[in-house]
């Protein structure tokens, strides 16, 4: 990166407030000199991450997750360090030239060139004569033009040979085609895997098109849409349908409707309502869960209407429940799915329905009674019996009374052995820890390394000690990042910890050590003795290794004069240690 740019990622930063901003995302509460919140990086129920107005940095004391405010807007919203920096500097008033070095040559870019050279084409396609047809059938579904441009829907043609040619003629090599799951082997060549189907472009996280949903419109098929298989770029259980579009309203309006299809999502869009998402018909994993939790404070599912549906209501409301968030509930009559219900009554009943959402224990109280006959006593057991498993799942204790009290109304049971019963479960329920990684006790060598850098951050007398020194660091990610410390010294005069996350900002093993660093509790102001004692110890590592491996060359040297001068190396060396 040139120096402009350098100067202009480092105004950005000084100007932006890393509690103003992370605040704009999750709540912040004061304590003491820092702020803490609840990690949106995890599992996390209880405020662990804490950030430093001082330090202008954030640390999870559960998960590590730490950085600058760069880093965390890039975990956050899902998106290139590059795309971080334009976020912010829009928020602050300062423009940034895209054109950075910073922004990484990624592995699958050549899939990703083909998905976007694929959406261009089957875009241009709808856009001929062969395709009035599509465009007659979309506008008959009251999907108009403005839609088509926005979710960039098209059309692959009847000849199906006709994207496999653009992409040879584009000298793709052949791994990259097997590997896109556009295409087809035909014998020695290739054949297009979409052929007389209205395009819908599938997209990752940041906005890229990374899949194909193709749909029949003018003939019969059993197979009424064909979806791209999974690949390395398109994996179902990692993304959100929408997910770009959705998260600046979503936020906006601190809601987000969940559905199903992607069809819904668009439905919504040609009424209005854009803080919506979908998920493309799966069960929700539980980084989809994370993502969601992320997108707004309340999450309402609107899924569809039939019993597939409401069993996917059931399912995302228990991944829900695991990550401390506890979703609406709108359920459709008829079975209709959203953009059949949105068709069909209009956009004011379904707002209307969005509106008055059912609470999550309300509608497990439907769901699980579905089956049960409260005439039969052993059904009615075990349906109190799931319930009260339902009950535990919850941290809400106004829900859970009220939910108690509606089981007492529905199944008359004595409202204190119900409690009774809640109560001896949470008393046996094993308590939910956060998975640390099993400390590794650490030699007084790597602890020298990790103080002598922690001061090296927080002291100019260690870095002149180091620079005077020039100590050999064993670990080679530690010996890493003291040469970014000093290069950030030797440039500014000092270090800036945040100034250092944004230099390592896409180096990940840098990241992770400066951030289990800065877990280091040590007193502020070192000595100079502690200093130099580091130092030897460092020295004493590299001395120690030098006589191992001297001793091992003896035992294989056969010269007795060899033999001899290599031991006055060694006692040299023990000397030195001495």
């Amino acid at each position: 990166m040139d120096k402009l740019q350098d100067n202009i990622i480092n105004e950005i930063r000084n100007k932006t407030d890393i509690v103003e901003i992370i605040s704009s995302y999750i709540p912040l509460v004061p304590r003491g000199k820092n702020y803490f919140g609840v990690c949106p990086f995890h599992d996390d129920n209880h405020p662990s991450m804490s950030v430093s107005p001082e330090k202008q940095v954030f640390k999870c004391f559960s998960c590590g997750a730490a950085g600058n405010v760069f880093k965390f807007v890039m975990d956050y919203e899902n998106i290139n360090f590059i795309d971080a920096v334009k976020l912010l500097g829009d928020k602050c008033g300062i423009e940034i030239n895209a054109k950075t070095n910073y922004k990484k040559l990624n592995k699958n870019e050549k899939l990703y060139e083909i998905y976007s050279l694929a959406s261009k084409f089957y875009q241009n396609n709808i856009n001929t004569s062969e395709g009035k047809k599509a465009k007659e059938y979309l506008k008959n579904r009251n999907i108009d033009e403005n839609i088509i441009k926005e979710f960039e829907i098209g059309l692959a043609l009847k000849n199906n040979k006709m994207l496999s040619s653009l992409l040879k003629n584009k000298n793709y090599d052949n791994k990259d085609l097997d590997k896109s799951s556009l295409l087809i082997k035909n014998g020695l060549d290739y054949k297009d895997k979409y052929y007389n189907r209205i395009m819908f472009p599938l997209y990752d996280l940041e906005g890229k098109v990374v899949g194909f949903s193709g749909r029949i419109y003018d003939s019969y098929d059993e197979s009424k849409y064909i979806n791209t298989s999974e690949t390395e770029i398109f994996k179902k259980g990692e993304l959100i349908y929408n997910y770009h579009r959705a998260k600046i309203e979503a936020r906006k309006k601190g809601y987000v409707i969940v559905v199903e299809g992607f069809m819904d999502v668009i439905r919504c869009y040609t009424v209005g309502i854009y803080n919506v998402v979908a998920m493309m018909g799966t069960a929700v994993t539980k980084k989809q869960a994370n993502l969601l939790k992320r997108l707004a404070k309340e999450i309402i599912l609107c899924f569809d209407g039939d019993d597939a549906g409401e069993k996917a209501t059931y399912s995302c409301s228990n991944e829900l429940l695991e990550i401390g968030v506890t979703p609406k509930i709108v359920r459709l009559e008829n079975k209709l799915d959203p953009d059949e219900y949105i068709i069909k009554n209009g956009k004011d009943l379904f707002e209307e329905k969005i509106n008055n959402p059912i609470s999550v224990m309300d509608f497990k109280l439907k769901y699980l009674k579905k089956d049960t006959n409260l005439k039969d006593a052993e059904s009615t057991s075990n349906y109190l019996h799931s319930m009260i498993e339902e009950i535990l799942k919850i941290e809400d204790p106004i829900l859970e009374q009220l939910t108690i009290n509606k089981l007492v109304e529905e199944t008359h049971i004595d409202i204190n052995i119900l409690t009774d019963e809640i109560k001896t479960k949470k008393n046996i329920k094993p308590e939910k820890k956060e998975q640390k990684a099993k400390k590794v006790i650490e030699d007084k060598y790597i602890k020298a390394q990790k103080y002598l850098l922690y001061y090296m951050i927080n002291s100019k007398d260690a870095l002149k000690i180091y620079i005077r020194k020039k100590p050999f660091f064993p670990n080679n990610i530690y010996r890493s990042l003291a040469l970014e410390i000093i290069e950030l010294y030797e440039k500014n005069g000092n270090v800036n910890v945040a100034d250092l996350f944004t230099k390592i900002i896409d180096k990940k093993e840098l990241n992770e050590s400066l951030s289990s660093i800065l877990e280091i509790n040590l007193k502020e102001k070192p000595s100079m003795d502690e200093l130099e004692d580091y130092v030897k110890v460092i020295n004493e590592y590299n001395i120690n290794y030098e006589i191992e491996r001297l001793q091992n060359k003896m035992k294989e040297e056969s010269l007795p004069s060899k033999k001899a001068e290599i031991a006055m190396e060694i006692i040299k060396l023990k000397k030195d240690i001495w």
